[in-house]
C-alpha cells in the first residue's frame, strides 16, 4: 500500500512539474529565431540578441493564460487535499475531492490547449513555424491529470 501511494504521488508531481513548465516556457510557438508563450514574444537578431515583447491583449490569450494557470492552482490543492484527506479520511473512504480537483486542472490544461490550437494566429499566415514543446507539454498534462483524477476517485484509504 505504502508503494502504491508513493507512486501516486509520484504521479501527481510530475503532472504539476509538467504543467508549471508548459505554463511558463517560452516555447509554445517555435520558428525561424521566433518563439512564443502564453506571456511574450521573443525574436533573435543575428547578432544572437534576443528581443522579447508582451504578448497581445488578445481575449483567447487571455482565457488560454486564465485556464492554465487555474489548472496548476487546481493541481496544487488536490495535491494538498491529498494529504489533508490522508491523515483525515476514515478507513474506506474515498478520495473524491482530490480527484474532483485533479480532474478540473486536467480539464483546465485540456480547455487551454485547444483554446490555443484554434485561436493561434500566426498558422494561418506562416507555414515555417510549429508548436513547441511547452505546448506538446501541455497536451501530455492532459491525460496524465485526468488519469490520476480518476486514479484519486478509485482509490480507498486503508490503514
Amino acid at each position: 500500500m505504502l508503494l502504491l501511494l508513493l507512486g501516486i504521488i509520484v504521479l501527481h508531481v510530475a503532472v504539476l512539474v509538467v504543467l508549471f513548465v508548459s505554463t511558463i516556457v517560452s516555447q509554445w510557438t517555435v520558428g525561424n529565431g521566433h518563439a512564443t508563450d502564453l506571456w511574450q514574444n521573443c525574436s533573435t537578431t543575428p547578432g544572437n540578441v534576443q528581443h522579447c515583447f508582451l504578448s497581445s491583449s488578445n481575449e483567447w490569450l487571455q482565457s488560454v493564460q486564465a485556464t492554465m494557470i487555474l489548472s496548476v492552482i487546481f493541481s496544487v490543492l488536490s495535491l494538498f487535499a491529498f494529504f489533508c484527506q490522508l491523515f483525515t479520511l476514515t478507513k474506506g473512504g474515498r478520495f473524491y475531492i482530490t480527484g474532483f480537483f485533479q480532474i478540473l486542472a486536467g480539464l483546465c490544461v485540456m480547455s487551454a490547449a485547444a483554446i490555443y490550437t484554434v485561436r493561434h494566429p500566426e498558422w494561418h499566415f506562416n507555414s515555417d513555424r510549429s508548436y513547441g514543446f511547452a505546448y506538446i507539454l501541455a497536451w501530455v498534462a492532459f491525460p496524465l491529470a485526468l488519469l490520476s483524477g480518476i486514479i484519486y476517485v478509485i482509490l480507498r484509504k486503508r490503514e
